[in-house]
């Protein structure tokens, strides 16, 4: 599979670490100053091999070694009222870039103020990004488009208050963001609220707003950013609801609509089911673009199974799992992607190998097939 390592990774590790308690082990290194004073380090990366069907120029397969994505972490605490951290992102074929700077003013326990540049509320694919997925890797923004519309990698600039209830039982966010490059990935042609065409539409500049409610039926997940599988460390059965809205947030050439998202994800994880653990999660989506982008406007579906084996084999252990995703847009022209892989469990979230094989359908057009086998590393 393609090298990625997304500050989701760390970005969720770090303010896991620094925000609320950590539910698993995490790579990076704390120097610390004195009481609540520190600062902490780390770097990843994710890459491999992939070989899909017909992508060679001659026609026949592709075969490809990539590093498709590298990142460092630094994150801050000044005390116990005020954090930070600054993440970088270099993806393949591009240059470095900020994708997390920002400040979390504790006001109590339960409550935290993020502001700057972070990963806005959304569905718990996207929270957990492509290093706390349950199969390994990013969802390819086939069901899960958050990532793909939304700004620098899913990333935005704004503020959002973060709270939880309950011992952690139930978290919730919500915030208003600057929502500029909702597609910005997309490939739709889609234009910002600054360009000729916006001004030529009399397009309004909005906020957009984000939020998320996620309830934990069994053990608590502390933290702001998510995590698709806990590798044995906890029995979850989850529910999240998720949603984005911005006026004027879809802009074409010629046409000017609101921009709406909402996701409904569901999570069951449980220990000791026969000689490990198993896993099951599922999620409904529903975009809208106010018949601006048909293409990015419809309905989407995911789910996966995974199966982590206790027993330990040399360094790690094995996971195989099953994944399944679909999105229906108002084109007509649906995509449905089938996997099924496994990973190699060494240190969870920290060192882990995955093998997948994939089918990609897409409605007119051949079926293409690829394997990826791909390492992620975090120090």
């Amino acid at each position: 599979m393609t090298f990625k390592l997304k500050t989701s990774l760390l970005a969720t590790a770090v303010s896991a670490a620094l925000l609320l308690p950590a539910m698993s082990a995490q790579a990076g290194g704390t120097i610390s100053f004195g009481e609540d004073k520190s600062v902490s380090v780390g770097f990843g990366m994710r890459g491999g091999y992939s070989s899909v069907e017909d992508a060679a120029a001659n026609g026949s397969r592709s075969n490809d070694f990539t590093l498709d994505s590298a990142r460092l972490y630094l994150s801050g605490s000044f005390n116990k009222y005020i954090k930070g951290m600054l993440n970088t992102e270099k993806s393949n074929g591009e240059s470095w870039e900020i994708i997390d700077a920002n400040v979390q003013l504790q006001m109590t326990p339960e409550i935290a103020i993020w502001a700057g540049r972070f990963l806005s509320p959304s569905d718990r694919a996207n929270m957990a990004g492509p290093y706390y997925s349950m199969g390994g890797g990013y969802w390819s923004n086939i069901a899960s488009r958050y990532g793909w519309n939304g700004g620098i990698i899913g990333r935005d600039e704004g503020v959002a208050i973060v709270g939880s209830a309950m011992d952690n039982k139930i978290g919730y966010s919500f915030g208003a963001f600057e929502g500029e490059n909702i597609f910005r990935f997309s490939g739709v042609g889609a234009q910002s609220q600054s360009s000729a065409a916006a001004k030529a539409l009399n397009a309004d500049d909005k906020l957009m707003y984000a939020g998320r409610l996620q309830v934990d039926f069994w053990d608590a997940e502390p933290g702001y950013y998510g995590t698709g599988n806990y590798f044995g460390a906890a029995d979850i059965l989850a529910i999240g609801i998720a949603g984005r809205q911005k006026s004027d947030g879809a802009i074409s050439l010629t046409k000017a609509g609101d921009y709406s998202s909402y996701s409904v994800d569901f999570l069951l994880e449980k220990k000791d089911v026969g000689p490990g653990t198993a896993s099951l999660e599922a999620a409904y989506y529903d975009y809208d673009t106010d018949d601006v982008f048909l293409s990015e406007q419809g309905t989407a579906y995911s789910a996966g199974a995974a199966y982590l084996f206790n027993e330990q084999v040399g360094w790690g252990k094995f996971m195989p799992f099953v994944r399944y995703q679909t999105f229906q847009p108002d084109t007509n022209i649906d995509v449905k992607k089938y996997e099924v892989g496994t990973n190699y469990v060494i240190a969870p979230y920290n060192a882990l190998i995955t093998a997948v094989y994939s089918d990609t359908k897409t409605d007119g057009a051949s079926n293409v097939n690829a394997i990826n086998v791909s390492m992620q590393f975090q120090f």
